[in-house]
């Protein structure tokens, strides 16, 4: 347990200095925007690029890692609409926020360092199998609910969910992310070798991708912090951390997942809650008290719950 400790809590003390040199005044948050922004449209587009490059399948089909990975997020969301709406007695919207909050978790700033770090580079292959569909499944999905949920609160026209995906795909084939998978696959069809030069200044920069996410993402929840709603989001922390990372490991067992795929899974699933929610609450004008907690939550206690799931699959 305490080597599973030693391998987790570096990933959570990064997060706690970024948030101390901006909470502290050593830096201004501005600083943090430009370097996530780097880490983002940079950084692990590069990583992803690198890894699926030079991935070896094994001739692992990728179905099975997304239906059990899909199949913990599908519970987990719909048992955080019902407490948001049943329990707790809030609207359509906010059970929309309550299942994005329990359910997106933040794979790209700590669930890649954190599968690269306990799992290696047979769980970042399936990581990136699984980040791209990601991305545009749960935000077509989030977005799709969100309007109907606000047309069952407030009226208003509906759009088709034609509209819906072709806004959403407009904006994931200018995705950073998207596009190193998407270059990552090309070269590894391929078979090109990569030039030793040009490999070593992708792995420099690769190598940058974990602690500059660690880092900026600590600086970015001085935005956050416990903004009320309490209750409601302590609640879909525990489902976050504990439901979610326990529906996809029952998933990956009973579709026969390798313990590396299985591993990396159930780890990112069980890192804390991602910006995307307090993004969908931002655009759809709900919300922002329980997805800011909710992340603020999930981040405080993360450090403690992750390594548990590390200990049980390392």
């Amino acid at each position: 347990m305490f080597a599973i400790a030693l391998d987790v809590l570096p990933i959570f003390i990064l997060i706690l200095i970024g948030w101390a040199m901006v909470k502290l005044g050593f830096l201004k948050m501005e600083i943090g925007d430009a370097l996530s922004e780097f880490v983002f449209k940079v950084a692990v587009p590069v990583l992803l690029f690198r890894t699926i490059s030079q991935a070896d399948f094994h001739g692992a089909s990728p179905f099975k890692l997304w239906v059990a990975y899909f199949a913990g997020v599908a519970v987990t969301w719909t048992v955080g609409h019902l407490v948001a709406t049943r329990v707790f007695g809030r609207d359509a919207r906010v059970g929309v926020l309550g299942g994005v909050s329990s359910a997106f978790a933040n794979n790209v700033f700590i669930g890649l360092p954190l599968v690269s770090r306990t799992v290696g580079e047979d769980g970042i292959v399936a990581l990136s199998i699984l980040l791209a569909v990601h991305l545009p499944l749960m935000m077509v999905i989030g977005t799709v609910l969100m309007e109907q949920a606000e047309r069952s609160v407030s009226g208003g026209e509906a759009r088709g969910l034609l509209a819906i995906i072709r806004q959403v795909g407009g904006n994931l084939v200018r995705n950073p992310l998207v596009i190193g998978l998407a270059a990552g696959l090309l070269m590894h069809l391929s078979g090109l070798p990569t030039p030793a030069l040009v490999g070593g200044l992708i792995d420099q920069v690769a190598g940058m991708a974990a602690p500059a996410a660690l880092i900026s993402l600590g600086m970015a929840l001085n935005k956050y912090g416990l903004s009320g709603n309490v209750g409601i989001a302590t609640v879909m922390s525990v489902l976050k951390l504990a439901l979610l990372p326990g529906c996809v490991w029952v998933a990956s067992q009973l579709l026969g997942l390798s313990d590396e795929w299985t591993a990396a899974m159930v780890l990112t699933s069980s890192v804390p809650t991602g910006i995307n929610a307090w993004l969908i609450a931002n655009r759809f004008g709900v919300g922002h008290g329980l997805a800011a907690s909710t992340i603020t939550l999930t981040t405080a206690v993360g450090a403690l719950t992750v390594t548990f799931w590390a200990w049980l699959l390392l």
